[in-house]
Order: structure tokens, then sequence, then C-alpha cells
């Protein structure tokens, strides 16, 4: 099946034997006309079930990645790649330019963005600077009396909830002291993990939102949505316009929220495709689709009716059989 312009387009996915790249694969497959190329550094892993190609690729920080990669662009004629992984997402925007080069388009947010986000702490000063009453209270001094106890430690560079320390007394505090302001920040604890959502929007060139998709969320021990619950978007659009102008996203955006006092807190803004993705596109919001109908054939995107429902992730056996047993 080919597109409406009669092209079948090519998609490279990295991180393609991890949740979040098979989600991309799994939700691309539905459009019908791509062909799916999945990178990964693993030789065994499932990615050959979601992919039509799986290729082997050096890790990202390797020297030799960044020539592998260019070297697939052109083999593949690749039309867009999308980053499945935080580190590719980091360091493709540290290449824009060389991977531009290539002819493909890379699926990725605005570079100020991307860099913002990868630091927790210049991305909580741009919030304070702005006056975004949605903030959450954060500090780099060693002060453990500055915050209500239970207050946490963040890493000020990851992803999903490693790393991150629930201070429950002062001898606890005690024992990471010395890393906050360098390696781990400060902060107030609101609301409950019963009261946390993840936010999907797709904004245009011009930063406006096309499309938004709101899921009340549980997350499994890797930081990863476990179980969510479809709610009504439209709480969340008011936030989210705030926050759109100040950091001006563009494309496939995740926002984290908490519920605190009848006012949602901000955890923190994904600036790429997150985990929940194929929960989303079962429910009627395929963000990867829409990656490829508006940059790749210039299609409109307008909000997609949203189905209602609950979601639960489990454990599935995928296998491989021998051939010559066949």
């Amino acid at each position: 099946m080919q597109s409406k312009n009669g092209e079948k387009y090519t998609i490279l996915v990295s991180g393609a034997s991890g949740i979040v790249g098979y989600g991309i694969l799994r939700s691309l497959r539905e459009r019908g006309d791509c062909f799916l190329i999945g990178t990964t550094i693993y030789p065994e892993s499932p990615a050959n079930c979601f992919s039509d190609v799986v290729e082997i690729v050096p890790r990202t920080d390797d020297p030799l990645y960044f020539d592998c990669l260019a070297d697939l662009i052109e083999r593949y004629s690749v039309n867009m790649i999308i980053p499945g992984i935080e580190a590719d997402m980091s360091a493709w925007n540290q290449k824009r330019k060389y991977l531009s080069e290539t002819g493909t388009f890379l699926l990725l947010n605005t570079p100020e963005l991307v860099d913002l986000c990868l630091d927790k702490w210049k991305f909580y000063e741009q919030l304070e600077k702005n006056g975004y009453e949605g903030r959450i209270c954060s500090s780099l001094e060693r002060n453990c009396f500055q915050f209500p106890m239970p207050f946490l430690l963040k890493p000020r560079c990851g992803f999903g909830a490693r790393g991150i320390v629930k201070i429950e007394c002062e001898e606890q505090f005690a024992q990471y002291a010395h890393e906050i302001g360098n390696r781990l920040m400060m902060q107030e604890y609101v609301g409950n993990e019963d009261e946390e959502y993840t936010v999907s929007v797709f904004f245009d060139k011009e930063s406006q939102i096309r499309a938004v998709m709101g899921m009340k969320r549980k997350l499994s021990g890797t930081g990863f949505t476990e179980m969510a619950e479809v709610v009504d978007e439209e709480q969340f659009r008011e936030e989210i316009a705030q926050l759109a102008k100040i950091f001006k996203p563009i494309g496939p955006t995740n926002f984290q929220f908490r519920k605190h006092k009848e006012k949602f807190k901000l955890l923190e803004i994904n600036p790429r495709i997150s985990s929940a993705t194929s929960i989303r596109a079962k429910f009627g919001y395929n963000e990867s689709v829409m990656a490829v109908d508006y940059f790749l054939t210039g299609e409109q995107i307008f909000q997609p009716e949203i189905l209602r429902g609950k979601a639960m992730r489990y454990t599935e056996d995928y296998i491989f059989y021998d051939s010559n047993h066949i």
C-alpha cells in the first residue's frame, strides 16, 4: 500500500528493542504505507516483530555511531528518523546539521527545548523566570529544612522516575547532600501517585495545539506507564497553552502533571514521543502517524476522536522458531 502521492515512506526508529521504540513502530504499522527500519544495539531482541528490517548499530556514544546512521539513511533512502531512546534524542540534537545534510527529516523538537529538558534545574529556572504558577518548588541549596518532609531528590539529568529518592528524615538526607547541585536537585513533594497524568500534544510549526490526549497513569518500577485511563483532555488545555507560549514546542510533545490541592503541577516535559505512545494509538491518538502526515505529506492535523477506557501493560512472549523445523 502506498501513500496518497504514490510514495512509500521509509522510517527509521532507533531503540527498536525498547518500549518507546517498538511502541512507535507498532503505531506506524497502522498507517500501512511505511517501510520500517528498527535500529538496536542488541543482536537478540523483539525488534524483528515490529520492523521490516532490523539493523544492529553501535552505541550512541561510539565514535562510529553517526557514520553508521548516515550510511543506513543513504542505503535505505530514509525519509524520517525518530529517536526511541533519550540518548539518541540528545545526540541527534547535537548533530542536527550533519544528519539534516543526509536529506532525511529528523523528528526532533526545537533545539532549545531539547537542551532545556535534558537538565531539570535549567528547565525549572525557565519556569520560574516566566512566572509559571504550575511549577513545583525546587532548590540546589543543601538545606533539608527548606521543604516539609517528605521531599524529593531528583537527578538533574535523567528520565522517567529513575534515580529519584524520597527523603523521609535528616539522616537519609545526609547520605545524598554532597551530590546536590552537580547531580541532584531538591524538589517539594506534591500530590500523590494516584493523581498523576500524562498528556501528549501535537504542535504545528507555529507551536499551535493541533491534538491533545490525556491519561491518568500508574508508573512501573522502571518509570514507564504501566496502567492508564483516558481522561478529558480539555482540563489540560489552559496549562499546556501557557507552557507552549514559554517553550514553543513543535511536533509530538509529552507533559506530565500531578494534581495538588485541585491544581495541576508540572512534573516535566518530554520533548518527544513517550513510552505510552502505543497505548494512545489504540485509543485513537496516533502521534507517530500524525508526524508522518504533517511533516512528510503536509497534511493538517486535527483533534482525533479519543475512545474512552483503560489500558494495562503485561509481559508477552514472542517465539522465533528455527526455520528448519517448520
